[in-house]
């Protein structure tokens, strides 16, 4: 529980050391896994110092255990070897300090270090990670490629030279860190972090000669290889030689048999390129001048056709219909126009004799009272009503006499 303190009562610091030993004590015996980074085996001494790292995390903690628990394994063990040690936390008050006080220690073989890794591959693929559709298409010439290598190394050599041979212009951006042992998985992991967020860098190359199952631990590490999974950059796997597999070969968008082969994939071939382009210029030469043969082919056909020889016989055998075909035209419409003249004559004959003004002409007169209206019978008139009588010159006023009218 929590002690009760305030800065009017604060604890001293052997009285928290006192406490925290007390805690640590609850915990018992533990089995803890780790990798020796430092081994000391002092002659005469009764008790051997090792730290115990944790690769994936870089954490250390401090062992110490007899010379005889270490003597047992003293054959198999020593410095970066993988160990599984039987161990009691211990408080050493007076320096606050913490370790570990190992009474068994186990090497930890390549089987089961092998079956760990299967285990994690399939869990990692479960989730996905090596999904194909997951992986990015490398470009086809990368401006600037960054490497991560160990330094001075071979895999070093063979990636630089082999793509500097290829494509003299390409570009690198070199990341030298630890390629084995326990600063490689942390210093793998931050140089892929920071060539992922270098915007000129295209593709990334993690490459690393050959070794043993032990020394290419690092890169079936489950932080890198989730590093790997989240990169934006396209990430090229050139581990060990072709029959290494480690786990970063799997979440790799390529996986290269060999640093050698990866500067053969990133990079394309000047000479080859220049041979392709060659071709091509070849073909598309070759395929314009087929292309115009055909044309000029086509054109001289059209060309010998008569429509196109003599553009002006179609109209010239024609000039002579069209002008027969005006004539005929023109004498129909004048016997149509010649026979509606004469119909119209008629017609105008017959409609001038009956019309009234004919009539009026030969003597008759219409008589019309003032309001229009035609006199058609005596009874329409009254004794001395004023009428109009209109006759073929002209109109004059007469008056209906009254005896008459009787």
């Amino acid at each position: 529980m929590a002690a009760n303190t305030s800065p009017e009562a604060p604890l001293p610091v052997g009285e928290v050391s006192r406490l925290i030993g007390g805690w640590i004590d609850r915990l018992g015996a533990v089995w803890v896994e780790g990798q020796i980074t430092q081994l000391s085996r002092r002659p005469g001494a009764g008790v051997v110092f090792l730290t115990l790292r944790d690769p994936s995390y870089d954490i250390s903690v401090s062992v110490t255990c007899f010379r005889q628990v270490f003597d047992a394994v003293a054959d198999v063990v020593s410095e970066g070897a993988r160990v599984v040690v039987l161990a009691k936390p211990e408080w050493y008050a007076p320096r606050g300090q913490l370790s570990l006080r190992a009474t068994e220690i186990k090497p930890v073989g390549v089987g089961e270090l092998l079956a760990r890794l299967e285990q994690l591959k399939k869990s990692l693929a479960a989730e996905g990670l090596f999904a194909p559709e997951r992986k990015k298409a490398l470009p086809f010439l990368p401006q600037l490629v960054g490497l991560v290598c160990g330094r001075a190394s071979a895999a070093e050599r063979d990636v630089l030279e082999n793509a500097r041979h290829r494509w003299p212009a390409v570009r690198f951006e070199v990341r030298n860190v630890a390629v084995q042992g326990v600063h490689a998985v942390p210093q793998v992991v931050q140089a892929v972090k920071e060539l992922d967020a270098i915007d000129e860098v295209d593709v990334i190359v993690v490459a690393r000669g050959g070794g043993s199952v032990e020394d290419l631990l690092p890169f079936s590490d489950e932080q890198l290889i989730r590093t790997v999974a989240a990169c934006r950059t396209p990430v090229v796997s050139a581990i060990g030689h072709e029959p290494d597999n480690p786990l970063l070969d799997h979440v790799a968008d390529l996986r290269a048999s060999t640093p050698t082969d990866a500067a053969k994939k990133v990079v394309p071939d000047v000479g080859e390129e220049y041979e392709r382009v060659r071709m091509l210029r070849d073909r598309a030469r070759r395929c314009v001048e087929a292309f115009v043969e055909r044309e000029e082919r086509g054109l001289a056909q059209a060309l010998a056709r008569p429509s196109i020889e003599d553009p002006h016989r179609m109209i010239d055998e024609r000039a002579d219909h069209v002008v027969s075909l005006l004539d005929r035209g023109r004498r129909t419409l004048g016997h149509l126009l010649d026979r509606a003249d004469s119909e119209l004559t008629h017609t105008h004959a017959r409609v001038v004799a009956l019309s009234p003004a004919a009539t009026l002409k030969r003597g008759y007169a219409v008589l019309q009272k003032t309001d229009g209206h035609v006199v058609r019978d005596p009874a329409e008139v009254a004794g001395d009503e004023v009428l109009r009588a209109r006759v073929s010159e002209g109109e004059f006023v007469v008056r209906v006499d009254v005896q008459a009218d009787a």
